[in-house]
């Protein structure tokens, strides 16, 4: 292998995954390194780690997730907040942290760590592993519930939405209604205010063609007694 700076950085950069993945790793702690006679693993989801240089020197939390392709990782806490006020996982690099402690549910991992370690220290991995898988579906068994609760809540509010979108057509309608029905009536005054003045208006004439049809029928009458009068004093004469 060289030695040159530019082959290994070629080396780095062009590098298979199965290659970086074995790269990705850290020191453990001490007890760990007496424990399991090893000074180093490749980090992986689930294991508690401490930040050993940088900003968040000191924290401590479990992996979130592996960048095998970047050598970084992300752990629960260290978070930083961009200038919208929105927070992002920061990366740390796997050579920055300390294992404190394993994640053993993996059982190929528990097979490597097992190589070359008397029975008791076995025994203390697989009962150590059992205790872990059983805290992991416990808490997947918490995340399930929340999920439901959250589908359960979403569906409630979806209801009380469209619930409300509903009470908000009815009162659309109702509104249209009393808007339809104020137009009418205001309709219906007006056919009435025209006819009253038409009957304003008719009145008059009415009352001028009565008097004309009183008039001529006096007229008739008088000429209907002269007539009569004649008629007797043309008898009398006779």
């Amino acid at each position: 292998m060289s030695m040159q700076p530019r082959k290994q950085r070629k080396l780095l950069y062009t590098a298979p995954l199965h290659k970086r993945r074995k790269w990705v790793a850290a020191h453990l702690a001490e007890d760990l390194i007496l424990r399991y006679k090893r000074r180093s693993l490749p980090v992986i989801k689930g294991d508690t780690v401490k930040v050993m240089r940088g900003e968040f020197k000191g924290h401590v939390g479990k992996v979130r997730s592996v960048d095998v392709k970047k050598g970084r990782i992300e752990i629960e806490g260290v978070v930083i907040t961009k200038v919208d006020g929105k927070k992002v996982p920061r990366p740390v690099h796997a050579s920055n942290v300390v294992i404190t402690k394993l994640n053993l549910t993996d059982p190929w991992r528990r097979r490597k760590l097992q190589e070359g370690l008397p029975e008791e220290v076995r025994e203390e991995i697989e009962k150590e592993a059992e205790e872990q898988i059983r805290e992991m579906e416990e808490e997947m068994a918490e995340e399930e519930e929340a999920a439901e609760e959250e589908e359960a809540e979403e569906a409630e509010r979806a209801e009380e939405e469209v619930k409300e979108e509903i009470a908000e057509e009815e009162k659309a309608e109702e509104i249209e209604e009393v808007a339809a029905k104020e137009i009418s009536e205001e309709e219906g005054k007006e056919e009435k205010t025209e006819e009253v003045k038409e009957e304003i208006t008719e009145k008059p004439k009415k009352t001028a063609e009565t008097g004309k049809e009183k008039v001529i029928e006096e007229e008739g009458k008088v000429k209907e007694a002269e007539e009569g009068k004649d008629l007797k004093e043309e008898e009398d004469g006779e």
